[in-house]
């Protein structure tokens, strides 16, 4: 006989952040909402928002805070708020401080693999958001292909 370990999983509430709206109807939405949670990052932030089934923004959760030009994360720290939030669906968000929200080759793989990925887990990826000096880019919108809106 040997002790095995229990674990009990928890999502612990760190902070609030007022947003202008609940719900999201588009990439504008998440983009109010992202701009004012990165609006000091002073360094590459990817963040996820939570949704519930009719797409009501339940939380946001910052994966990971990486370099001036880039942030290096993983799939399963991606999921796991969104898993332990009980989310139907997901917005990837994250900023350049560059301030051009153009996406680079390694922002187009990384929702690639994240939108697959969310497929086998059944949590939809709507969009993946990129945040830019007063502007944003929509994957969604400028890489339709990944979400299988084209050939």
């Amino acid at each position: 006989m040997y002790k095995l370990s229990s674990y009990k999983l928890m999502m612990v509430k760190d902070s609030s952040v007022r947003i202008p709206d609940k719900i999201i109807k588009g990439d504008q939405d998440a983009y109010k909402i992202l701009q004012v949670y990165l609006q000091d990052a002073d360094r590459e932030h990817l963040v996820v928002l939570l949704l519930n089934t009719k797409y009501k923004v339940i939380g946001i959760h910052t994966v990971g805070i990486g370099t001036l030009d880039k942030a290096i994360t993983s799939g399963r720290e991606v999921f796991k708020a969104a898993i332990l939030g009980n989310a139907a669906a997901i917005i990837l968000g994250h900023n350049h401080p560059s301030g051009v929200s153009t996406p680079s080759n390694e922002d187009v793989t990384l929702t690639t693999m994240l939108y697959d990925a969310g497929k086998l887990l059944g949590i939809e990826v709507l969009d993946h958001v990129i945040i830019g000096e007063g502007e944003h880019s929509s994957m969604k919108k400028g890489h339709p292909y990944i979400w299988g809106l084209i050939s």
